[in-house]
This record gives structure tokens, C-alpha cells and sequence, in this order.
């Protein structure tokens, strides 16, 4: 019986180790870590939410139709630190018309991980270096 009990609590707790793993991804994984890309377009929505914010663009095509960019931002407390929020002078709306650098998504869909912005008035405000840190 403390043997089988014993087994139970071993593999709970490697079954709990598995998912906090998986939790935490490699930005590699996803992203294309040897590329930068730049677009421009106009802000959807942007969402200031941990771990990851993100940042919708609407970028106009050759052909006139639009895509939607989905941008991973850093933590909400990651952003704060460097100045932006949902308010002042470094806040996005919906609307602003920006151009962004970003490490594109390995698989080619329209995402990537945010490393700049050049607001409305031609600021650049750095948002990541591209680390898994940041």
C-alpha cells in the first residue's frame, strides 16, 4: 500500500514538472530568431495582459486587402518599465498609423515577436531585443 501510494505521488509530481515545463516556451520555437522583418499598418487592439501582451496591426496589401499581424509583446510589468502603458505619451490606440521591426514567425503566418515601434510623431520606442528575457 506505501509503495503504490509512494507511486502516485512520484508520477503527480512529474506529471506537475511536465506542464510548468511546457508552460514557459522558447521564443525559437516559434519565432525565426536569425530574420527581423518590418511592416506598417494601423493598431487594431492592443492588450497590456500577463506573461504576454499583444499588439494587432492591420497591414494594407499590394492587392488592397488587409491582413491582421499579431504581435507578442513582453510582460504588462515588462512594457510598464520601459515606459509604455495604456496612457501618455507612449501609449498606442486604435487607429495610430505605426511601423514596427519584429521576429517573424518561423511558419510564415502573420505573427511575430515585437522589438520596436515607430509611433505617429517618428519616436522609436525600443520594446525588446529579441531575448527571451526581455
Amino acid at each position: 500500500m506505501v509503495r503504490r501510494i509512494l507511486g502516485c505521488v512520484v508520477m503527480f509530481g512529474w506529471l506537475m514538472a511536465g506542464v510548468s515545463l511546457q508552460a514557459h516556451h522558447s521564443l525559437a520555437g516559434v519565432y525565426d530568431m536569425h530574420k527581423e522583418a518590418e511592416v506598417s499598418g494601423s493598431v487594431e487592439k492592443i492588450q497590456f495582459v500577463n506573461p504576454h501582451g499583444s499588439l494587432t496591426l492591420a497591414v494594407k496589401n499590394p492587392d488592397g486587402t488587409k491582413t491582421e499581424w499579431v504581435f507578442t509583446l513582453g510582460s504588462a510589468t515588462a512594457l510598464a518599465q520601459r515606459g509604455i502603458g495604456k496612457t501618455g505619451e507612449n501609449a498606442l490606440h486604435a487607429g495610430d498609423e505605426i511601423s514596427v521591426k519584429f521576429i517573424p514567425a518561423r511558419n510564415g503566418s502573420p505573427l511575430g515577436f515585437l522589438k520596436s515601434v515607430t509611433m505617429p510623431d517618428g519616436r522609436v520606442i525600443q520594446i525588446s531585443a529579441g531575448n527571451a528575457n526581455d
